[in-house]
C-alpha cells in the first residue's frame, strides 16, 4: 500500500471542509469553511496541475469573499445608521 502524500492530504482535507460547509445553518460559518476548502482545493489543483479544479475554486473562494465582505459591510453599516 502506498503512503498518501501530503498533496492527497490537502485534496482530502479539501473534500472535508467543502462538505462541513455544506451542513452549517450559519450563511457566515459556512461561507468561511467554505472559503478554506475552496482554497485548500485551488492548491490541490495547482499541485497536480489539475487547472480546471484549481480555476472554479478560485473562483467560487472569490465569491464566497464577496458576500462575505458584503455581509459584514450590511452589518456595519446598520450599526452606524441613526435611529
Amino acid at each position: 500500500m502506498e503512503a498518501v502524500n501530503t498533496i492527497e492530504i490537502i485534496g482530502y482535507a479539501a473534500s472535508v471542509m467543502v462538505a462541513i460547509s455544506l451542513m452549517m445553518k450559519d450563511i457566515i460559518w459556512l461561507r468561511c469553511l467554505n472559503f478554506t476548502g475552496c482554497s485548500l482545493f485551488v492548491i490541490y489543483g495547482a499541485s497536480i496541475e489539475a487547472w480546471p479544479v484549481a480555476g472554479m475554486n478560485a473562483f467560487v473562494a472569490c465569491i464566497n469573499v464577496y458576500h462575505l465582505l458584503k455581509i459584514y459591510r450590511n452589518r456595519h453599516s446598520g450599526e452606524l445608521a441613526p435611529e
